[in-house]
């Protein structure tokens, strides 16, 4: 007996098409250090069960010319509050947003999710993105 799929690839593609805020930024006066950002109360939603996902998403990166501003930042990871999206995609977009608003020598977004039905789910995404064929696991945030 067949049975349809519970989770399609429409779910898996949920809000990647939203249009996010732009992350804003100001000039770097500093070479060579790191800035820590964390949002312990990240709030999105399951794409499929419409059930609320609450977690810790952190934010590490080495700025180059541009430096995100916090107040921008947290108006970003707002945006995800009521949108219905996969904890992976989530961690993978933030990157990506961060890359594209301020070019980091390097970032590092750590998606840490609380348990639903007794299983909680901690996502790492890098850029540079490591080459697939080499990569090795990451060091921990």
């Amino acid at each position: 007996m067949v049975t349809a799929p519970r989770y399609t690839d429409e779910h898996a593609k949920a809000g990647l098409d939203t249009s996010f805020p732009e992350i804003e930024t100001w000039e770097n006066q500093f070479p060579a250090y790191e800035i820590l950002i964390d949002d312990p109360e990240f709030t999105s939603v399951c794409p499929k069960t419409g059930l609320p996902d609450f977690g810790v998403i952190t934010l590490r990166y080495m700025p180059r010319q541009r430096c995100l501003e916090l107040k921008s930042w947290k108006e970003y990871l707002f945006s995800y509050r009521n949108l219905g999206i996969f904890q992976e995609n989530i961690v993978n977009q933030v990157l990506e947003d961060v890359v594209k608003a301020c070019d980091p020598v390097w970032a590092i977004v750590k998606g840490d999710f609380r348990p639903r039905g007794g299983i909680s789910t901690v996502v790492e995404a890098r850029w540079p993105r490591p080459d697939t064929a080499s990569a090795l696991p990451p060091a921990r945030l």
